[in-house]
């Protein structure tokens, strides 16, 4: 990859999400993703992405009412 000047550098934003193991155990949530994702023919990213992005627009819809 091609160096780039310190001020033309793009801001790549990135997450890092922890599942707590009681929650994961629970919620059996790491199996569940990688059926569904493979279902789906889709990567768990693109389904974690998804489930974020329709959380915050129901949000915001409820704050919105407000």
């Amino acid at each position: 990859m091609p160096r780039v000047a310190k001020g033309e550098r793009k801001h790549l934003d990135k997450i890092s999400i922890y599942i707590p193991q009681d929650k994961a155990a629970k919620y059996n949530v790491m199996p569940r993703l990688r059926k569904l994702a493979e279902k789906k023919d889709r990567s768990i990213n693109y389904l974690v992405v998804q489930a974020i992005i329709q959380y915050l627009d129901r949000e915001e819809r409820k704050e919105a009412k407000k």
